[in-house]
């Protein structure tokens, strides 16, 4: 099977952001990263977004959902459908919050194995570009990611604890 050519498309509206998003997903097959503000915008309560992150977690085992984000607050008041799923899926679905070193950071992205992505340049700016089946890259924001998600830990659980 041959690899599919490169693509790549910028966007210059919420409503063009929400596509580019669905379409990377669509296209997610073992991993998803993605790093927010506080996931207010794209649509993450949608029922139509929960449909295809369930679709994703469920086509294996081993696929992983990583969110980061400067803050959670909006996604434990008003994101249900994204809490039920990390309660369904605990070991698929990991939520962080960045410490204050990774506060800077102001460039939403969604990455999906490596080689397809969804880049904002600024989260208070819809433009960003959409990039499918471009592995060098992606590469780039994948150890960007990385770097966001070493500097964030764990602020969302599956369970309460406590007495």
């Amino acid at each position: 099977m041959m690899d599919a050519a490169p693509f790549s498309q910028h966007f210059a509206s919420l409503s063009a952001y929400q596509q580019a998003l669905d379409q990377v997903l669509e296209a997610a097959r073992h991993s998803l990263q993605l790093f927010e503000y506080d996931l207010h915008e794209g649509g993450w309560n949608s029922p139509q977004r929960e449909a295809l992150l369930k679709q994703f977690i469920l086509r294996s085992t081993d696929n992983r959902l990583h969110i980061a984000l400067h803050s959670v607050d909006f996604v434990r008041r008003h994101c249900p459908r994204l809490l039920n799923l990390q309660r369904q899926y605990s070991y698929a679905v990991l939520i962080h919050e960045t410490n204050p070193e990774a506060r800077s950071i102001n460039d939403p992205i969604l990455i999906a194995d490596g080689q397809h992505y969804v880049h904002r340049f600024h989260y208070e700016q819809a433009r960003g570009e959409l990039v499918l089946h471009d592995p060098d890259q992606t590469h780039r924001l994948v150890l960007r990611f990385d770097e966001i998600w070493h500097a964030s830990s764990v602020a969302v659980t599956a369970t309460t604890l406590g007495l």
